[in-house]
């Protein structure tokens, strides 16, 4: 199965399933010398943890998702060689799938990765569940190291959740709430909107807004490995993700070229409707991408499907799954960029050469 290792410079190799023993990530072309510990990666592994204590929409499913470093780090500090991260599985039940073991649920991969390979882990969708981008959030950590270094900073949280939009952006009031919301009266109206919706036995989708602050001009490799298109990449790389917007996105089809063009003055640009990136390169603006999230295709009401000898069947999913991909996605979303700028970064330095 190709496909599982991100990037060039800075490279991540996730593995593990749903329901395996262990999920993990190594890390290749990380710099040597930076301060890393458990702790470090902790932090950020906490954000999308199931089972929170609070988070409404989440899972039922409580892992610890402590982080262990194999290899890499050497007195505190990376050595420059292959980083090994290793996140045990501590609350599986599998008990809900077996009576579906032969049913494709609406929604996920179980049906392609059958077709594809001719034998699918049932467990929870093994590498096509969500549980999968733990790899992502611990490798992102990491990434975060590096960036910081430059005065880079990523910040991500929810734009919009099962139709409720936010009004005011409020950067720490996305801090003290599950939702990771930065508009408190916006966040307890997608609380009232999650309640009422799982009662119904049904889920939500929203859509999530990433920013990079301090990014320095130069980032991307046109044509083909341009830093936006890339960007796109690794959002859309995340399974709930079915949409990207870049800048003013697909606003930008509907206006005039005066409207969307960014007017560029001594001190920087007059707006960002580029989104940071002009001809996929950063410009030293905001970096601004926004994606749609599909709502939890698990629900507890009925659809219709077939089984493996493709034979119509009626489906109800039980266990313990999200109401929404949001919030537990929002940091995932986050680490993305983190690892996709780390890797340009590096890239960068191996051509600024200019005497």
């Amino acid at each position: 199965m190709a496909g599982n290792t991100f990037g060039k410079v800075f490279r991540i190799t996730t593995w593990g399933e749903s329901h395996g023993r262990a999920l993990g990530v190594v890390i290749d072309g990380c710099p040597p010398r930076i301060p890393l510990s458990e702790a470090d990666i902790q932090a950020d592994l906490e954000q999308r943890r199931p089972g929170k204590a609070g988070a409404v929409a989440t899972t039922r499913r409580k892992e610890p998702d402590v982080v262990e470093i194999l290899s890499g780090v050497f007195a505190g500090k990376t050595t420059g060689t292959p980083i090994s991260l290793i996140i045990f599985n501590r609350d599986v039940d599998t008990s809900a799938y077996e009576p579906i073991k032969d049913l494709f649920r609406p929604g996920h991969g179980d049906y392609t990765y059958l077709k594809k390979y001719g034998i699918r882990d049932n467990r929870g969708g093994g590498r096509a569940s969500g549980r999968e981008t733990v790899g992502r959030v611990a490798a992102g950590a990491v990434a975060r190291k590096l960036l910081e270094r430059e005065g880079i900073r990523v910040i991500a949280y929810t734009l919009e959740l099962g139709g409720v939009r936010v009004k005011k952006i409020d950067l720490a009031a996305a801090e003290e709430n599950s939702l990771f919301c930065p508009d408190p009266e916006a966040a307890l109206r997608m609380e009232e909107r999650i309640k009422e919706v799982r009662a119904q036995g049904d889920s939500l989708g929203g859509i999530v807004e990433i920013v990079a602050k301090g990014c320095p001009v130069g980032l991307g490799e046109p044509v083909f490995d341009k830093l936006d298109g890339d960007l796109a990449r690794a959002m859309m790389s995340i399974g709930a993700v079915k949409g990207v917007e870049i800048g003013s996105g697909f606003e930008a089809a509907r206006r005039p070229g005066s409207q969307n063009n960014d007017p560029i003055l001594p001190h920087g640009f007059a707006s960002n409707n580029a989104g940071g990136i002009l001809a996929g390169i950063s410009n030293g603006d905001d970096i601004v991408v926004r994606v749609a999230v599909k709502p939890i295709p698990s629900i507890a009401r009925p659809q219709q499907t077939v089984n493996i000898n493709m034979e119509p069947r009626e489906i109800t999913v039980g266990g313990r799954h999200d109401i929404s991909a949001i919030p537990r996605i929002v940091p995932v979303c986050a680490a993305m960029m983190r690892l996709t700028l780390a890797d340009h970064l590096l890239r960068q330095r191996a051509i600024s050469f200019h005497g």
